[in-house]
């Protein structure tokens, strides 16, 4: 019988640093073809704790997984001790991801707030190399400062295949040609202007910033079953025991963490 909650050790293969704060790390994982799009995984340190993070980038081909991590508590903090080459215990992949099925042959528009960029990364570069998936793809990226914007090489790559807005809440981004919130730019955006009925929306970031842009979507007349969002909720067991992501009777780390925006604006937490 297998064990839902047993750790598996896996290589690192490559640590890279991408802000001053945030470094990606790449995983050796034969499995990876088991991977959705916006899923998560736990890592576990054995005598230290457990933390859920969501899977970046993968290659089914090559078998490897990326994950972008940030110290930002004990576990966390003590992954920053391990170096390519070391074991990194892994159980997952864990929840319901964004489905592609949802966005074929479609025009999909992603916005995203700072590190919400992570989880929908593997889905933008899965589209990029294969454009003929969907009918086009537009972006709107918004991080705090030029410093904090992530995945740089990729997103000047991806601006050259689809168009993009990137702004930052305060000094220069990539241009300098951007300033504020992502909230102010929806209306900007290309493909709110043709119909809504091939049009799909994802929105990933803080809670605040996926509500505002999600109302900021339906004033335009996007219908809320056509906007996706991914819940960031503290999750502890990942398999709907432990009760930590539970948001009324729905387990986020079951249910989730992607969902049509018609059930997660609902879900107050």
């Amino acid at each position: 019988m297998q064990n839902l909650i047993m750790p598996t050790p896996y290589r690192i293969l490559d640590i890279k640093k991408v802000t001053e704060i945030e470094f990606l790390f790449r995983i050796e994982y034969p499995e990876a073809k088991n991977i959705q799009f916006g899923q998560f995984m736990q890592i576990s340190l054995p005598k230290i704790g457990e933390c859920p993070i969501s899977v970046t980038d993968f290659s089914a081909e090559e078998g490897w997984i990326e994950f972008l991590i940030r110290k930002v508590g004990i576990v966390t903090d003590e992954l920053f001790n391990l170096h390519a080459g070391d074991l990194m215990p892994l159980r997952g992949p864990y929840g319901k991801g964004f489905d592609m099925k949802n966005y074929e042959g479609k025009k999909v528009v992603i916005a995203t707030g700072g590190s919400g960029l992570a989880p929908v990364r593997s889905l933008i570069n899965h589209i990029y190399k294969n454009p003929e998936s969907v009918k086009e793809m537009e972006l709107l990226f918004g991080f705090k400062d030029d410093s904090s914007i992530l995945f740089r090489d990729e997103v000047i790559a991806w601006r050259k295949k689809h168009p993009m807005i990137l702004t930052v809440d305060k000094g220069c981004g990539l241009d300098g040609e951007c300033v504020g919130l992502v909230t102010e730019y929806v209306p900007q955006l290309k493909m709110t202007s043709d119909g809504f009925e091939d049009l799909e929306v994802i929105i990933v970031g803080p809670p605040n910033m996926m509500k505002y842009t999600a109302l900021e979507f339906e004033k335009l007349g996007v219908p809320a079953e056509k906007i996706w969002v991914s819940f960031e909720r503290k999750m502890s067991c990942a398999i709907g025991k432990c009760g930590h992501c539970r948001i009324d009777e729905v387990y986020v780390c079951l249910e989730g963490p992607v969902f049509n925006y018609s059930q997660a604006k609902y879900l107050i937490d």
